[in-house]
């Protein structure tokens, strides 16, 4: 009998990517993180040390699955026939509802992360959360920059640069109510999503406030 060829090796990005598809379907099997790294690389029939490879703890792998969600949201929304044609407030309700079909599709993770992270820090960012921050006020600046250019965002100098930061207390508002929504298909979260988002460009955009600084401006150049 001929000798079998010996199989290729795994590659680097193929393993990573393996370990963390098995900590996901674990913790939405369980409800719960395997109790040690030792227990999932075993059952992969790893040895221990190519978890560390990658990760320095099941934190890193939760970090990383919420930074996917928000990748995979931009990329998902943007990918609209009509996402150009679309205003900043479209842009940001698309890539709200977006992820909101993610987390549906994988809920049992979701809901299980949210509900360890958000509960023991309310107000704060949890740091499994951190990365997905970080490109989330990326994205939205550059979605506000474009509501400044058609003038659908009010330039305000003194408090735009501040504006990513409270939509991430937006973001953050819509995870906690997605968490606790018990209705069929998460309706009310949906709709929460709606109408934060319709405040916040109520707000950023042009309103009585912007008009009575204009008069005042004038008043005083006279």
């Amino acid at each position: 009998m001929e000798p079998q060829p010996t199989p290729p090796a795994e590659s680097a990005t193929a393993l990573k990517a393996r370990i963390k598809q098995a900590y996901l379907e674990y913790v939405q099997r369980k409800g719960a993180p395997p109790a040690s790294v030792f227990k999932l690389t075993h059952k992969l029939g790893l040895p221990e040390q190519d978890f560390y490879r990658f990760y320095a703890n099941f934190e890193g792998i939760d970090r990383e699955i919420w930074a996917d969600f928000g990748r995979d949201a931009r990329t998902v929304a943007a990918q609209e026939p009509v996402w150009e044609q679309y205003g900043s407030r479209e842009k940001l309700l698309g890539f709200y509802y977006t992820l909101l079909e993610l987390l549906k599709r994988n809920r049992s993770y979701a809901l299980q992360s949210l509900r360890r992270s958000l509960h023991s820090m309310p107000g704060l960012t949890p740091r499994v959360l951190a990365d997905f921050r970080q490109e989330f006020e990326v994205f939205v600046g550059e979605i506000l920059r474009e509501g400044r250019r058609t003038e659908e965002v009010a330039s305000r100098p003194l408090l735009q640069d501040q504006y990513p930061r409270a939509f991430w207390q937006q973001m953050l508002f819509v995870l906690g109510f997605f968490a606790k929504d018990d209705t069929v298909d998460f309706a009310r979260t949906d709709a929460a999503v709606e109408k934060a988002v319709t405040l916040s460009f109520d707000l950023v955009g042009r309103n009585t406030l912007d008009s009575a600084t204009d008069f005042i401006r004038f008043l005083v150049r006279r």
